[in-house]
């Protein structure tokens, strides 16, 4: 695991919604340069989590840092941060290459014409750049999705259920951007139901339920939670 001031660091972190607690004390440490794998059934609090990192939900109570300064207030810090949602939420009637350039330009990204195409070449759309969103299919959404989350090169990914949609050539593709990613230090907090896709790729384990961490383990480790409690399974058979 790189060193150095932690990427996200969190303490007593909390969500709710009126009477519905979507994450409850939640402690976390996330290296930079490192990856962290979440899992945890639906409803868990996994969505949860990645939205209050990226500053689109603000905590109910609690304590969080991203990239040393807070994501719900500091716009440095969200531009510093790529997303990939289970939802692509893409402009449907602008085509792929014109979904890049305005968030390029959103960003204040200088993205000319080679640097749009390189982006869409990594994902397999480069044939598919003059086409409308709306007559592309799911995993191509979900694979131009993510073209959009690395175009400005950021820091933290945040990936949640990002092989949604995909067929094996999709799930290829950016398996081998992640490994890129991985190599040039970019941190990584992804959520699945499909941990056996990045199991190798993984630090820390971290699975949830009810909104409360069960469970924290390193790459292969099984740690108990509390001495004579459960145990971390393989991430293979996390849920």
């Amino acid at each position: 695991m790189a060193g150095g001031v932690p990427a996200v660091v969190a303490s007593g972190l909390a969500k709710s919604y009126g009477r519905l607690w979507a994450l409850r004390q939640v402690d976390l440490m996330v290296a930079p340069g490192s990856f962290l794998l979440i899992t945890g059934p639906s409803g868990a609090g996994k969505s949860t989590l990645l939205g209050l990192v990226a500053g689109l939900l603000r905590p109910t109570a609690g304590e969080l840092r991203v990239l040393a300064g807070d994501p719900g207030r500091d716009p440095a810090v969200r531009r510093r941060v790529g997303i990939v949602a289970e939802q692509p939420m893409l402009y449907e009637e602008l085509s792929a290459a014109e979904n890049l350039r305005f968030f390029a330009r959103l960003y204040g990204v200088q993205a000319g014409s080679g640097r749009i195409a390189l982006a869409l070449e990594r994902v397999g759309l480069l044939r598919r750049a003059d086409s409308r969103v709306r007559t592309l299919s799911r995993g191509m959404k979900q694979r131009l999705a993510w073209a959009r989350a690395v175009l400005h090169e950021p820091r933290l990914l945040l990936l949640d259920e990002p092989f949604s949609g995909l067929d094996q050539h999709g799930t290829e593709l950016l398996l081998a951007q992640l490994h890129a990613l991985r190599e040039r230090g970019v941190t990584c907090l992804l959520a699945t139901h499909q941990p056996q896709l990045v199991q190798e790729l993984a630090d820390q384990r971290l699975r949830l339920l009810d909104g409360r961490v069960v469970c924290r383990a390193g790459a292969t480790e099984k740690l108990p939670i509390e001495p004579g409690k459960d145990r971390c399974p393989p991430a293979e058979a996390l849920p």
